[in-house]
Protein backbone atom coordinates (compact mmCIF):
# COMPACT_ATOMS: atom_id res chain seq x y z
CA UNK A 1 0.00 0.00 0.00
CA UNK A 2 1.42 3.36 -1.19
CA UNK A 3 1.55 6.36 0.90
CA UNK A 4 -1.36 8.32 -1.01
CA UNK A 5 -3.66 5.38 -0.40
CA UNK A 6 -3.00 5.07 3.48
CA UNK A 7 -3.86 8.45 3.81
CA UNK A 8 -6.92 8.36 1.57
CA UNK A 9 -7.59 5.28 4.22
CA UNK A 10 -7.28 7.31 7.00
CA UNK A 11 -9.43 10.51 5.57
CA UNK A 12 -12.26 7.79 4.78
CA UNK A 13 -12.31 6.33 8.14
CA UNK A 14 -11.95 9.83 9.97
CA UNK A 15 -15.36 10.60 7.93
CA UNK A 16 -17.03 7.59 8.88
CA UNK A 17 -16.02 7.78 12.26
CA UNK A 18 -17.29 11.37 12.31
CA UNK A 19 -20.93 10.45 10.40
CA UNK A 20 -21.30 7.85 13.01
CA UNK A 21 -20.88 10.08 15.86
CA UNK A 22 -23.24 12.61 14.27
CA UNK A 23 -26.05 10.05 13.19
CA UNK A 24 -25.70 8.96 17.52
CA UNK A 25 -26.57 12.45 18.49
CA UNK A 26 -28.96 12.76 15.86
CA UNK A 27 -30.92 9.55 17.38
CA UNK A 28 -30.73 11.31 20.86
CA UNK A 29 -27.87 8.77 21.72
CA UNK A 30 -24.26 9.78 24.03
CA UNK A 31 -22.03 11.52 21.57
CA UNK A 32 -18.73 8.87 20.86
CA UNK A 33 -16.40 11.24 22.24
CA UNK A 34 -18.03 11.82 25.74
CA UNK A 35 -19.91 9.76 27.36
CA UNK A 36 -21.60 9.31 31.16
CA UNK A 37 -20.61 7.05 33.77
CA UNK A 38 -22.10 4.42 35.18
CA UNK A 39 -23.11 5.42 39.15
CA UNK A 40 -25.01 3.06 41.74
CA UNK A 41 -28.00 4.16 44.07
CA UNK A 42 -27.10 4.32 47.76
CA UNK A 43 -30.24 2.87 50.15
CA UNK A 44 -31.62 5.06 52.70
CA UNK A 45 -32.61 4.09 56.10
CA UNK A 46 -36.08 4.23 57.45
CA UNK A 47 -37.83 3.96 60.33
CA UNK A 48 -40.46 1.08 60.85
CA UNK A 49 -43.70 3.29 59.46
CA UNK A 50 -41.98 3.55 56.09
CA UNK A 51 -40.86 7.49 56.96
CA UNK A 52 -37.40 8.78 56.37
CA UNK A 53 -35.38 8.29 59.58
CA UNK A 54 -34.04 11.49 61.40
CA UNK A 55 -30.95 12.69 59.27
CA UNK A 56 -31.79 10.47 56.51
CA UNK A 57 -31.53 11.43 52.99
CA UNK A 58 -35.49 10.79 52.17
CA UNK A 59 -36.18 8.55 48.34
CA UNK A 60 -37.59 10.74 45.72
CA UNK A 61 -40.33 9.31 45.76
CA UNK A 62 -41.11 10.20 49.33
CA UNK A 63 -41.37 13.95 48.26
CA UNK A 64 -43.59 15.34 45.96
CA UNK A 65 -42.47 18.65 44.13
CA UNK A 66 -45.08 20.29 42.73
CA UNK A 67 -45.94 20.10 38.70
CA UNK A 68 -44.33 23.45 37.17
CA UNK A 69 -46.18 27.00 37.59
CA UNK A 70 -48.40 28.45 34.44
CA UNK A 71 -46.80 31.35 32.54
CA UNK A 72 -47.71 34.70 33.13
CA UNK A 73 -49.10 34.24 29.04
CA UNK A 74 -51.02 30.82 30.82
CA UNK A 75 -52.27 32.20 33.77
CA UNK A 76 -55.98 32.67 33.64
CA UNK A 77 -58.68 35.00 36.15
CA UNK A 78 -59.86 32.46 38.61
CA UNK A 79 -62.40 33.26 41.77
CA UNK A 80 -61.34 34.84 44.69
CA UNK A 81 -62.26 32.08 46.50
CA UNK A 82 -59.94 29.70 45.04
CA UNK A 83 -56.55 28.29 46.81
CA UNK A 84 -53.55 30.76 46.91
CA UNK A 85 -51.76 28.57 44.42
CA UNK A 86 -54.20 29.01 42.04
CA UNK A 87 -54.37 32.86 42.12
CA UNK A 88 -51.50 33.58 39.76
CA UNK A 89 -53.45 35.44 37.58
CA UNK A 90 -52.53 39.02 38.20
CA UNK A 91 -48.84 39.57 38.90
CA UNK A 92 -45.84 41.62 37.37
CA UNK A 93 -41.94 40.10 37.51
CA UNK A 94 -39.82 42.15 39.44
CA UNK A 95 -36.69 43.10 37.38
CA UNK A 96 -33.19 43.94 39.03
CA UNK A 97 -29.87 44.30 37.31
CA UNK A 98 -26.38 44.21 38.31
CA UNK A 99 -23.60 45.31 35.79
CA UNK A 100 -23.64 41.52 33.99
CA UNK A 101 -27.23 40.49 34.56
CA UNK A 102 -30.72 41.78 34.47
CA UNK A 103 -33.38 39.00 36.15
CA UNK A 104 -37.07 38.85 36.41
CA UNK A 105 -38.77 36.95 39.35
CA UNK A 106 -42.18 35.67 39.32
CA UNK A 107 -43.88 36.71 42.61
CA UNK A 108 -45.58 32.95 42.39
CA UNK A 109 -42.55 30.79 43.20
CA UNK A 110 -40.44 33.80 44.08
CA UNK A 111 -38.62 32.16 40.99
CA UNK A 112 -36.57 33.31 38.11
CA UNK A 113 -38.24 33.31 34.60
CA UNK A 114 -35.87 35.12 32.73
CA UNK A 115 -32.19 36.02 32.54
CA UNK A 116 -30.19 38.36 30.44
CA UNK A 117 -26.62 38.41 30.01
CA UNK A 118 -25.66 42.20 29.66
CA UNK A 119 -21.77 41.52 28.76
CA UNK A 120 -23.09 38.56 25.21
CA UNK A 121 -25.11 39.78 22.57
CA UNK A 122 -27.74 37.84 20.85
CA UNK A 123 -27.16 36.19 17.57
CA UNK A 124 -29.45 37.88 15.77
CA UNK A 125 -28.91 41.38 16.91
CA UNK A 126 -25.85 41.84 19.01
CA UNK A 127 -27.29 45.08 20.32
CA UNK A 128 -29.72 42.83 22.61
CA UNK A 129 -28.09 40.64 25.42
CA UNK A 130 -28.65 37.18 25.29
CA UNK A 131 -31.67 35.81 26.97
CA UNK A 132 -30.47 32.87 28.22
CA UNK A 133 -33.67 32.30 30.65
CA UNK A 134 -37.18 32.81 29.82
CA UNK A 135 -40.65 31.63 30.30
CA UNK A 136 -42.37 32.66 27.30
CA UNK A 137 -44.00 29.00 25.96
CA UNK A 138 -44.07 30.36 21.97
CA UNK A 139 -40.12 31.07 22.45
CA UNK A 140 -38.46 28.95 25.35
CA UNK A 141 -39.20 27.77 28.66
CA UNK A 142 -36.37 27.61 31.14
CA UNK A 143 -36.59 28.76 34.47
CA UNK A 144 -34.86 28.15 37.99
CA UNK A 145 -36.94 27.19 41.16
CA UNK A 146 -36.65 26.84 44.45
CA UNK A 147 -39.00 25.50 47.35
CA UNK A 148 -39.87 23.59 50.61
CA UNK A 149 -41.63 20.37 50.65
CA UNK A 150 -42.49 18.05 53.47
CA UNK A 151 -44.18 14.78 54.28
CA UNK A 152 -47.44 13.84 52.88
CA UNK A 153 -49.78 16.71 53.61
CA UNK A 154 -47.56 19.42 54.70
CA UNK A 155 -48.14 22.31 52.38
CA UNK A 156 -45.34 24.69 52.38
CA UNK A 157 -44.56 27.23 50.38
CA UNK A 158 -43.04 25.99 46.37
CA UNK A 159 -42.45 27.11 43.88
CA UNK A 160 -46.19 27.41 42.62
CA UNK A 161 -46.88 29.65 46.19
CA UNK A 162 -47.70 33.53 45.62
CA UNK A 163 -44.63 35.18 47.34
CA UNK A 164 -44.53 38.61 48.37
CA UNK A 165 -41.19 40.84 47.61
CA UNK A 166 -40.35 42.03 51.41
CA UNK A 167 -36.85 43.77 50.07
CA UNK A 168 -36.04 44.77 46.68
CA UNK A 169 -32.92 46.49 45.26
CA UNK A 170 -33.83 47.34 41.45
CA UNK A 171 -30.42 48.80 40.62
CA UNK A 172 -26.74 47.58 41.85
CA UNK A 173 -25.59 50.23 44.33
CA UNK A 174 -22.01 49.60 45.86
CA UNK A 175 -21.08 45.97 45.23
CA UNK A 176 -24.15 44.02 46.10
CA UNK A 177 -27.62 43.71 45.17
CA UNK A 178 -30.26 42.18 47.60
CA UNK A 179 -33.86 40.41 46.58
CA UNK A 180 -36.04 38.82 49.37
CA UNK A 181 -39.03 37.05 49.22
CA UNK A 182 -41.86 35.63 52.07
CA UNK A 183 -44.44 33.45 52.27
CA UNK A 184 -46.24 31.36 54.97
CA UNK A 185 -47.88 28.11 54.26
CA UNK A 186 -48.32 25.01 56.37
CA UNK A 187 -47.14 26.59 59.66
CA UNK A 188 -43.86 26.93 57.86
CA UNK A 189 -42.61 30.65 57.06
CA UNK A 190 -40.10 31.37 53.99
CA UNK A 191 -37.74 33.62 53.49
CA UNK A 192 -36.09 33.17 50.16
CA UNK A 193 -33.00 36.03 49.32
CA UNK A 194 -31.12 36.32 46.07
CA UNK A 195 -27.38 38.42 45.92
CA UNK A 196 -26.29 39.20 43.44
CA UNK A 197 -22.31 40.53 42.93
CA UNK A 198 -20.33 43.10 41.05
CA UNK A 199 -19.28 41.33 38.25
CA UNK A 200 -20.32 37.65 38.94
CA UNK A 201 -22.89 35.48 37.87
CA UNK A 202 -22.49 33.71 40.74
CA UNK A 203 -25.96 34.43 42.88
CA UNK A 204 -25.64 33.58 46.72
CA UNK A 205 -29.41 31.95 47.91
CA UNK A 206 -30.83 31.77 51.30
CA UNK A 207 -33.86 29.91 52.44
CA UNK A 208 -34.35 30.89 56.06
CA UNK A 209 -37.43 28.60 57.35
CA UNK A 210 -39.24 29.83 60.42
CA UNK A 211 -41.51 27.16 61.69
CA UNK A 212 -44.86 29.45 62.99
CA UNK A 213 -46.78 26.77 64.06
CA UNK A 214 -47.21 24.75 67.21
CA UNK A 215 -45.58 21.28 66.01
CA UNK A 216 -41.63 20.44 64.73
CA UNK A 217 -42.14 20.04 61.16
CA UNK A 218 -39.14 18.08 59.02
CA UNK A 219 -39.14 20.18 55.84
CA UNK A 220 -36.90 19.74 52.69
CA UNK A 221 -35.57 22.42 50.71
CA UNK A 222 -35.39 21.76 46.84
CA UNK A 223 -33.65 23.24 43.90
CA UNK A 224 -34.59 22.88 40.32
CA UNK A 225 -33.87 23.93 36.63
CA UNK A 226 -36.67 23.42 34.06
CA UNK A 227 -35.97 23.57 30.77
CA UNK A 228 -37.85 22.55 27.35
CA UNK A 229 -35.94 20.91 24.78
CA UNK A 230 -35.33 23.54 21.93
CA UNK A 231 -32.20 24.00 20.57
CA UNK A 232 -30.50 27.58 21.95
CA UNK A 233 -30.67 30.33 18.93
CA UNK A 234 -27.35 29.98 16.53
CA UNK A 235 -27.05 26.41 16.84
CA UNK A 236 -25.63 24.75 13.34
CA UNK A 237 -26.92 21.62 11.78
CA UNK A 238 -22.90 20.94 10.34
CA UNK A 239 -22.01 20.47 13.93
CA UNK A 240 -23.55 19.20 17.31
CA UNK A 241 -22.85 20.24 20.96
CA UNK A 242 -24.53 19.35 24.03
CA UNK A 243 -28.21 20.62 25.04
CA UNK A 244 -29.74 18.93 28.65
CA UNK A 245 -29.11 18.78 32.06
CA UNK A 246 -25.88 17.37 33.97
CA UNK A 247 -24.84 16.82 37.56
CA UNK A 248 -21.33 16.28 39.02
CA UNK A 249 -20.14 14.24 42.50
CA UNK A 250 -17.16 13.49 43.83
CA UNK A 251 -18.69 9.54 43.12
CA UNK A 252 -19.34 9.93 39.20
CA UNK A 253 -17.99 12.39 38.45
CA UNK A 254 -19.51 14.92 35.36
CA UNK A 255 -22.73 12.94 33.65
CA UNK A 256 -24.52 14.46 31.33
CA UNK A 257 -28.17 13.00 30.12
CA UNK A 258 -29.86 13.66 27.38
CA UNK A 259 -33.59 14.91 27.33
CA UNK A 260 -34.27 11.86 25.41
CA UNK A 261 -32.64 9.44 28.00
CA UNK A 262 -35.21 11.69 30.36
CA UNK A 263 -37.98 11.05 28.82
CA UNK A 264 -37.15 6.92 28.29
CA UNK A 265 -36.10 6.59 32.02
CA UNK A 266 -32.91 5.91 30.45
CA UNK A 267 -30.76 8.69 32.70
CA UNK A 268 -27.92 6.77 34.93
CA UNK A 269 -26.74 9.15 37.41
CA UNK A 270 -25.44 9.62 40.94
CA UNK A 271 -28.37 10.36 42.35
CA UNK A 272 -27.34 9.90 46.50
CA UNK A 273 -24.55 12.22 47.66
CA UNK A 274 -23.66 15.10 49.77
CA UNK A 275 -21.36 17.02 47.32
CA UNK A 276 -21.64 18.57 43.52
CA UNK A 277 -23.64 20.27 41.88
CA UNK A 278 -26.68 20.08 39.47
CA UNK A 279 -26.87 21.94 35.53
CA UNK A 280 -28.62 23.14 32.81
CA UNK A 281 -26.20 23.39 29.63
CA UNK A 282 -26.02 24.36 26.19
CA UNK A 283 -23.76 25.39 24.02
CA UNK A 284 -21.71 28.46 25.44
CA UNK A 285 -23.83 29.13 28.49
CA UNK A 286 -24.73 26.88 31.87
CA UNK A 287 -26.82 27.66 34.81
CA UNK A 288 -26.21 25.51 38.02
CA UNK A 289 -27.24 24.73 41.09
CA UNK A 290 -24.77 24.63 43.63
CA UNK A 291 -26.24 23.22 46.95
CA UNK A 292 -24.41 23.20 50.17
CA UNK A 293 -21.28 20.43 50.43
CA UNK A 294 -20.90 17.72 52.85
CA UNK A 295 -24.87 17.68 53.16
CA UNK A 296 -26.95 14.50 51.99
CA UNK A 297 -29.27 15.00 49.24
CA UNK A 298 -31.34 13.40 46.45
CA UNK A 299 -30.49 14.19 42.84
CA UNK A 300 -33.39 13.45 40.02
CA UNK A 301 -33.83 14.13 36.44
CA UNK A 302 -37.95 14.31 35.45
CA UNK A 303 -40.42 14.35 32.40
CA UNK A 304 -42.99 16.85 32.80
CA UNK A 305 -44.78 16.67 29.39
CA UNK A 306 -45.00 18.93 27.27
CA UNK A 307 -41.28 18.58 25.95
CA UNK A 308 -40.50 19.98 29.58
CA UNK A 309 -37.86 18.63 31.61
CA UNK A 310 -36.14 19.08 35.25
CA UNK A 311 -32.94 18.92 37.19
CA UNK A 312 -33.64 18.66 40.83
CA UNK A 313 -32.07 18.45 44.14
CA UNK A 314 -33.55 17.80 46.97
CA UNK A 315 -31.90 18.31 50.65
CA UNK A 316 -33.42 17.55 53.87
CA UNK A 317 -33.46 20.43 56.51
CA UNK A 318 -34.32 18.08 60.03
CA UNK A 319 -36.06 18.58 62.45
CA UNK A 320 -37.28 22.77 63.34
CA UNK A 321 -38.66 23.21 66.48
CA UNK A 322 -41.94 25.48 66.70
CA UNK A 323 -40.79 28.82 67.05
CA UNK A 324 -36.99 28.16 65.66
CA UNK A 325 -35.31 28.67 62.41
CA UNK A 326 -33.03 27.05 59.93
CA UNK A 327 -31.33 28.62 57.06
CA UNK A 328 -29.93 26.67 54.08
CA UNK A 329 -27.45 28.50 51.79
CA UNK A 330 -27.04 27.76 48.16
CA UNK A 331 -25.10 29.36 45.21
CA UNK A 332 -26.87 29.73 41.75
CA UNK A 333 -24.56 29.92 38.51
CA UNK A 334 -26.37 32.28 35.38
CA UNK A 335 -24.25 32.88 33.07
CA UNK A 336 -20.97 31.77 30.96
CA UNK A 337 -19.01 28.84 30.73
CA UNK A 338 -15.92 30.72 31.79
CA UNK A 339 -13.56 27.95 32.91
CA UNK A 340 -11.78 29.86 35.28
CA UNK A 341 -14.62 31.20 37.11
CA UNK A 342 -16.70 28.09 37.40
CA UNK A 343 -13.58 26.56 39.00
CA UNK A 344 -13.61 29.12 41.65
CA UNK A 345 -17.25 28.58 42.05
CA UNK A 346 -17.22 24.56 42.78
CA UNK A 347 -15.33 21.75 42.14
CA UNK A 348 -15.68 19.94 38.84
CA UNK A 349 -18.35 22.88 37.47
CA UNK A 350 -15.60 24.21 35.19
CA UNK A 351 -16.06 20.53 33.41
CA UNK A 352 -19.17 22.04 31.64
CA UNK A 353 -16.91 22.57 28.94
CA UNK A 354 -16.97 19.14 28.07
CA UNK A 355 -14.25 17.81 25.46
CA UNK A 356 -15.66 13.93 25.67
CA UNK A 357 -12.43 11.58 25.33
CA UNK A 358 -10.15 14.56 24.04
CA UNK A 359 -10.38 16.06 27.83
CA UNK A 360 -6.68 15.15 29.18
CA UNK A 361 -5.50 16.98 25.66
CA UNK A 362 -8.10 19.51 25.57
CA UNK A 363 -7.23 21.53 28.54
CA UNK A 364 -3.88 22.11 28.47
CA UNK A 365 -4.18 23.54 24.75
CA UNK A 366 -6.84 26.12 26.62
CA UNK A 367 -4.49 27.29 29.58
CA UNK A 368 -2.09 27.34 26.84
CA UNK A 369 -4.74 29.64 24.77
CA UNK A 370 -5.22 31.84 28.25
CA UNK A 371 -1.52 32.37 28.61
CA UNK A 372 -0.96 33.68 24.54
CA UNK A 373 -4.41 36.36 24.71
CA UNK A 374 -3.11 37.01 27.92
CA UNK A 375 -0.30 38.74 26.17
CA UNK A 376 -1.49 39.41 22.37
CA UNK A 377 -4.94 40.16 23.43
CA UNK A 378 -6.92 39.44 20.76
CA UNK A 379 -8.20 35.60 20.26
CA UNK A 380 -7.27 35.58 16.52
CA UNK A 381 -4.03 35.82 16.56
CA UNK A 382 -3.75 33.79 19.69
CA UNK A 383 -5.17 31.29 17.28
CA UNK A 384 -2.57 31.91 14.90
CA UNK A 385 -0.24 31.70 17.79
CA UNK A 386 -0.89 28.42 19.36
CA UNK A 387 -1.49 26.84 15.68
CA UNK A 388 2.40 27.68 15.27
CA UNK A 389 3.29 26.68 18.53
CA UNK A 390 1.77 23.18 17.76
CA UNK A 391 2.88 22.93 14.09
CA UNK A 392 6.96 23.56 16.06
CA UNK A 393 6.12 20.74 18.96
CA UNK A 394 5.32 18.14 15.62
CA UNK A 395 8.08 19.66 13.39
CA UNK A 396 10.17 16.21 13.52
CA UNK A 397 6.86 14.14 12.94
CA UNK A 398 5.68 16.46 10.02
CA UNK A 399 9.72 16.47 8.00
CA UNK A 400 9.47 12.91 8.18
CA UNK A 401 5.87 13.05 6.44
CA UNK A 402 7.24 14.93 4.26
CA UNK A 403 10.63 13.52 3.59
CA UNK A 404 8.60 10.30 3.23
CA UNK A 405 6.00 11.93 0.38
CA UNK A 406 9.16 13.51 -1.40
CA UNK A 407 10.56 10.61 -2.01
CA UNK A 408 7.78 9.01 -2.80
CA UNK A 409 7.25 12.03 -5.05
CA UNK A 410 11.09 11.46 -6.56
CA UNK A 411 10.78 7.46 -7.67
CA UNK A 412 6.71 7.78 -8.87
CA UNK A 413 7.97 7.43 -12.63
CA UNK A 414 9.91 4.76 -11.91
CA UNK A 415 6.80 3.29 -9.90
CA UNK A 416 5.05 3.68 -12.76
CA UNK A 417 7.49 1.77 -15.02
CA UNK A 418 7.36 -1.12 -12.75
CA UNK A 419 3.48 -1.27 -12.94
CA UNK A 420 3.68 -0.98 -16.96
CA UNK A 421 6.41 -3.92 -16.73
CA UNK A 422 4.35 -5.96 -14.74
CA UNK A 423 0.69 -5.57 -15.83
CA UNK A 424 -1.67 -7.46 -13.52
CA UNK A 425 0.76 -9.60 -11.67
CA UNK A 426 0.30 -8.03 -8.01
CA UNK A 427 2.78 -10.65 -6.64
CA UNK A 428 5.85 -9.57 -8.50
CA UNK A 429 4.74 -5.93 -8.63
CA UNK A 430 4.91 -5.61 -4.88
CA UNK A 431 8.04 -7.36 -4.98
CA UNK A 432 9.45 -5.32 -7.12
CA UNK A 433 8.13 -2.41 -4.97
CA UNK A 434 9.11 -3.31 -1.86
CA UNK A 435 12.93 -3.98 -3.45
CA UNK A 436 12.62 -0.12 -4.99
CA UNK A 437 11.54 1.16 -0.92
CA UNK A 438 14.36 -0.96 0.25
CA UNK A 439 17.12 0.44 -1.99
CA UNK A 440 15.59 4.09 -1.39
CA UNK A 441 15.27 4.14 2.08
CA UNK A 442 11.57 4.62 2.05
CA UNK A 443 8.89 3.54 4.13
CA UNK A 444 5.72 2.92 2.61
CA UNK A 445 3.44 4.82 5.46
CA UNK A 446 6.30 7.03 6.33
CA UNK A 447 4.00 9.44 5.11
CA UNK A 448 1.12 8.54 6.82
CA UNK A 449 2.01 7.68 10.67
CA UNK A 450 3.23 10.60 11.79
CA UNK A 451 0.10 12.85 10.63
CA UNK A 452 -2.05 9.59 12.38
CA UNK A 453 -0.10 10.50 15.93
CA UNK A 454 -1.35 13.82 15.42
CA UNK A 455 -5.20 13.25 14.91
CA UNK A 456 -5.85 13.89 18.37
CA UNK A 457 -4.63 16.85 18.87
CA UNK A 458 -6.50 18.49 16.09
CA UNK A 459 -9.70 16.63 17.67
CA UNK A 460 -9.18 18.64 20.70
CA UNK A 461 -7.82 21.46 19.29
CA UNK A 462 -11.18 21.74 17.19
CA UNK A 463 -13.09 21.15 20.74
CA UNK A 464 -11.29 23.76 22.27
CA UNK A 465 -12.12 26.23 19.85
CA UNK A 466 -15.59 25.34 19.57
CA UNK A 467 -16.40 25.60 22.87
CA UNK A 468 -14.45 28.31 24.36
CA UNK A 469 -16.72 31.26 25.05
CA UNK A 470 -13.85 33.05 24.79
CA UNK A 471 -14.28 32.81 20.54
CA UNK A 472 -18.39 34.31 21.07
CA UNK A 473 -18.26 37.63 19.75
CA UNK A 474 -14.65 37.86 19.38
CA UNK A 475 -13.40 39.95 16.29
CA UNK A 476 -10.21 39.31 14.58
CA UNK A 477 -8.96 41.27 11.69
CA UNK A 478 -11.37 43.66 9.28
CA UNK A 479 -14.24 41.39 7.70
CA UNK A 480 -13.95 38.99 10.77
CA UNK A 481 -15.74 40.06 13.37
CA UNK A 482 -16.96 36.93 15.52
CA UNK A 483 -14.60 34.05 15.75
CA UNK A 484 -17.29 32.15 16.77
CA UNK A 485 -19.60 32.80 13.48
CA UNK A 486 -18.98 31.51 9.87
CA UNK A 487 -16.67 33.52 7.81
CA UNK A 488 -19.58 36.39 6.38
CA UNK A 489 -17.38 36.70 2.96
CA UNK A 490 -16.64 33.15 2.87
CA UNK A 491 -12.92 34.15 2.72
CA UNK A 492 -11.37 31.78 4.77
CA UNK A 493 -13.35 28.83 3.62
CA UNK A 494 -11.64 30.11 -0.27
CA UNK A 495 -8.36 30.42 1.42
CA UNK A 496 -8.35 27.07 2.93
CA UNK A 497 -9.62 25.32 -0.26
CA UNK A 498 -6.50 27.58 -2.21
CA UNK A 499 -4.10 25.91 0.16
CA UNK A 500 -5.32 22.31 0.32
CA UNK A 501 -4.81 21.94 -3.69
CA UNK A 502 -1.20 23.62 -3.38
CA UNK A 503 -0.43 20.83 -0.60
CA UNK A 504 -1.86 18.42 -3.09
CA UNK A 505 0.12 19.82 -5.56
CA UNK A 506 3.43 18.98 -3.64
CA UNK A 507 1.94 16.00 -3.25
CA UNK A 508 3.09 12.88 -5.01
CA UNK A 509 0.38 11.99 -8.36
CA UNK A 510 -1.19 8.99 -7.41
CA UNK A 511 -1.01 6.27 -9.81
CA UNK A 512 -4.45 5.22 -9.50
CA UNK A 513 -6.58 8.05 -11.81
CA UNK A 514 -9.56 7.49 -9.89
CA UNK A 515 -7.41 8.23 -6.31
CA UNK A 516 -6.09 11.19 -8.54
CA UNK A 517 -9.07 12.37 -9.11
CA UNK A 518 -10.61 12.05 -5.43
CA UNK A 519 -7.81 13.56 -3.57
CA UNK A 520 -8.37 16.59 -6.15
CA UNK A 521 -11.98 16.07 -4.46
CA UNK A 522 -10.98 16.41 -1.21
CA UNK A 523 -9.98 20.47 -1.14
CA UNK A 524 -13.90 21.33 -2.59
CA UNK A 525 -15.68 18.31 0.53
CA UNK A 526 -13.93 19.88 3.22
CA UNK A 527 -13.79 23.60 1.95
CA UNK A 528 -17.43 23.31 1.29
CA UNK A 529 -17.99 22.03 4.87
CA UNK A 530 -15.68 25.11 6.41
CA UNK A 531 -18.34 27.29 4.83
CA UNK A 532 -20.65 26.85 7.43
CA UNK A 533 -18.25 26.62 10.35
CA UNK A 534 -17.25 29.14 13.02
CA UNK A 535 -14.44 31.24 11.22
CA UNK A 536 -11.95 31.00 14.47
CA UNK A 537 -11.88 26.88 13.32
CA UNK A 538 -11.05 28.07 9.64
CA UNK A 539 -8.59 30.24 10.56
CA UNK A 540 -6.41 27.44 12.52
CA UNK A 541 -6.97 25.46 9.32
CA UNK A 542 -5.57 28.20 6.94
CA UNK A 543 -2.76 28.64 9.32
CA UNK A 544 -2.21 25.28 9.64
CA UNK A 545 -2.31 24.76 5.58
CA UNK A 546 0.20 27.48 4.97
CA UNK A 547 2.58 26.06 7.28
CA UNK A 548 2.37 22.91 6.15
CA UNK A 549 2.94 24.06 2.41
CA UNK A 550 6.26 26.21 3.57
CA UNK A 551 7.74 22.85 5.11
CA UNK A 552 6.70 20.48 2.66
CA UNK A 553 8.45 22.81 -0.52
CA UNK A 554 11.55 23.62 1.27
CA UNK A 555 11.73 19.56 2.35
CA UNK A 556 10.83 18.40 -1.46
CA UNK A 557 13.31 21.35 -2.85
CA UNK A 558 15.98 20.23 -0.49
CA UNK A 559 15.82 16.32 -1.60
CA UNK A 560 15.15 17.59 -5.56
CA UNK A 561 18.49 19.52 -5.14
CA UNK A 562 20.27 16.89 -3.17
CA UNK A 563 22.50 14.73 -5.21
CA UNK A 564 21.04 10.97 -5.99
CA UNK A 565 22.92 9.11 -3.38
CA UNK A 566 22.51 12.00 -0.64
CA UNK A 567 19.04 12.45 -1.54
CA UNK A 568 18.35 9.51 0.48
CA UNK A 569 19.62 10.60 3.60
CA UNK A 570 18.53 13.91 3.46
Amino acid sequence: MDTRRAILWMIFLMSLLFLWNNWQIYQGQPSLFGGSPTSQQASVATDAAGQAAPGAVPEVSDVSVPPPAPSAAEATEVPPSAPAEARVASRQPIVVASDVLRLSFDPVGARIVKAELLKFGAVDDSSRPVVLMNDDPAVLVYTAETGVVGPAGAGFPTHRTPFAASHVDTELVGDTLRVSFTASSGGLEVVKTYTLRRGSYDIAVSHELINRGEQPVSPSVYFQLTRDNSKPPGESTFYSTFTGPAVYSEEGKFQKISFSDIADGKGNYVKRTDDGWIAMIQHYFVSAWIPRQGVSRVNDMVSLGNNLYAVRSVEPVGTVQPGASQTVQSSLWIGPQDQNALEAVAPGLDLVVDYGWFTVIAKPLFVVMTWLHGMLGNWGWTIVALTVLIKLVFFPLSAASYRSMARMKAVAPRLTALREKYGDDRQKLNAAMMELYRNEKINPLGGCLPIAVQIPVFISLYWVLLASVEMRGAPWILWVTDLSARDPYFILPALMMATMFLQIKLNPTPPDPMQAKVMMLMPLIFGGMMFFFPSGLVLYWVVNNILSIAQQWYITRKIANAPVGAARNV
